[in-house]
């Protein structure tokens, strides 16, 4: 199925996870190398990673109501 919400949520659960995590490690290194631009970086990825993951929570139980 092309449309099916739960595994576009899934999808959306894991990239956002995937990008939560990467975003975390940019903005350690920045840390510890002590580039701001980095650490912002990695804080923009981290928060976007989130929103996704949530969208892709919300997905999923929007499916599971139905």
């Amino acid at each position: 199925m092309a449309d099916d919400p739960t595994r576009d949520g899934l999808k959306n659960q894991g990239d956002g996870l995937v990008d939560e995590v990467k975003g975390r490690v940019r903005n350690t290194v920045g840390g510890i190398t002590g580039d701001s631009s980095e650490q912002l970086k990695g804080k923009a990825e981290e928060l976007k990673g989130k929103a996704r993951r949530k969208i892709g929570e919300k997905q999923v139980e929007a499916d599971n109501d139905a």
